[in-house]
């Protein structure tokens, strides 16, 4: 008898037909290099995954985080006989200190003597009438007892639940917006949780944005970079920009040519890394600058697909979603980023694409954006 900890991978994996394997390989790739350092055995049994070492509870919150596993538990091995398993799963059950439960039984192994059902019913009534107080509820249970027979049977109770996706790294490249707000870093982790590989530009306004505030953007990344293992970091000085659309710009225009210069230098940027697309955190009417004509205006100088996996999402959805990776607490500290010093007050909400071109016609966009990248600074975090 020995503890294990079970690894699901999510079911789309599953469901990869011929490409199944690369995924696979993917994924016990990516857990491996979240587990650099730790002692573990990697085991498979009839399609399950398994890691035995030492610190399982310190391994099962790393390997959770990892993008493409569904759940993970901490199991206990027994050998598959009614007489071990029943044991086991009567210990489950007394240690919930639940008052109902039901017992889910699957059989891999057709040559162990009862089915997965028989399976059940036998544990079940195993635990019945050996721990008091407990009663049979499969509707809605306080604590289901789980038992697996394959090569040898495995008992356990508590399931946590992973990040599901795809494994980080399979599905291209993308050059994430990253402001200092709450939006971006979550498009980001959606991005990822999709399997596609993370890159971050930062737009720092020195001296009208802080340090502090790059210090805040530079500590989102580090947190994307707790779900993905590694993610570099661009810092782009953007006060040049900035200067020149305020001082040859109409005031209303600034905000959508300010992001169009964003956007050109985000492309710009990706051509040069070899990076396939960008992805920003805007979400179809939240501000002036992302309504519909907006973001045509400023996607239209884009040279590669623009993502945005917020565009139909509320702003509550995005502050949860933002609390539960992790990045709100730092999104909320109160260091203003480029997008939100130089706002006018009355910024155009409908956008023609002719009138701003002409508006930005007279700005050397080309020097600009080659100034701002050749003196950025790079954070491989």
């Amino acid at each position: 008898m020995r503890k294990l900890l079970l690894i699901k991978y999510a079911s789309e994996i599953f469901l990869k037909g011929l490409n199944r394997g690369k995924f696979e390989a993917k994924l016990k790739d990516n857990i491996s290099k979240v587990l650099e350092g730790v002692k573990y055995e990697f085991l498979n049994d009839q399609g399950r995954w398994f890691i035995y070492g030492e610190n399982l509870e310190e391994t099962l919150e790393k390997v959770k985080r990892v993008f493409g596993v569904a759940e993970v538990s901490i199991v206990t091995e027994v050998e598959p006989t009614l007489e071990a398993i029943s044991e086991q799963a009567i210990i489950e059950a007394r240690e919930s200190s639940a008052s109902t439960f039901k017992v889910e039984g699957k059989r891999a192994d057709k040559s162990f003597p009862k089915n997965s059902m028989e399976l059940a019913a036998y544990v079940g009534g195993q635990i019945l009438r050996n721990v008091e107080g407990l009663k049979v509820d499969i509707h809605n249970p306080e604590c289901v007892v789980n038992v697996e027979v394959r090569g040898k049977a495995y008992v356990y109770s508590k399931r946590i639940k992973g990040e599901g996706g795809l494994p980080y790294g399979m599905n291209g490249s993308t050059m994430l917006m990253l402001s200092g707000g709450i939006d971006s870093p979550v498009a980001g982790y959606m991005m990822a949780r999709r399997g596609v590989t993370l890159n971050c530009v930062y737009y720092h306004s020195h001296p009208y944005t802080s340090e502090r505030a790059k210090e805040k953007v530079k500590d989102l990344a580090k947190i994307l970079k707790s779900y993905t293992g590694n993610v570099n970091l661009y810092v782009v000085p953007f006060t040049d920009i900035q200067m020149s659309i305020i001082d040859k710009c109409p005031e209303n225009e600034l905000t959508i040519i300010m992001r169009r210069f964003m956007m050109r230098v985000a492309c710009k940027l990706a051509d040069q890394l070899k990076i396939d697309s960008i992805t920003t955190g805007e979400s179809i009417g939240q501000v002036a600058s992302q309504t519909m004509e907006g973001l045509i205006v400023s996607t239209d100088v884009a040279d590669r697909p623009v993502f945005r996996p917020l565009i139909a999402t509320d702003k509550t959805d995005i502050m949860d979603i933002s609390r539960k990776i992790g990045t709100y607490d730092t999104s909320i500290l109160p260091y203003e980023d480029c997008c939100t010093i130089f706002v006018p007050k009355h910024p155009k909400t409908k956008p023609r694409l002719d009138i701003i071109k002409s508006s930005e016609s007279v700005l050397e966009i080309d020097q600009l954006v080659d100034d701002a990248i050749k003196n950025m600074e790079v954070y491989e975090l």
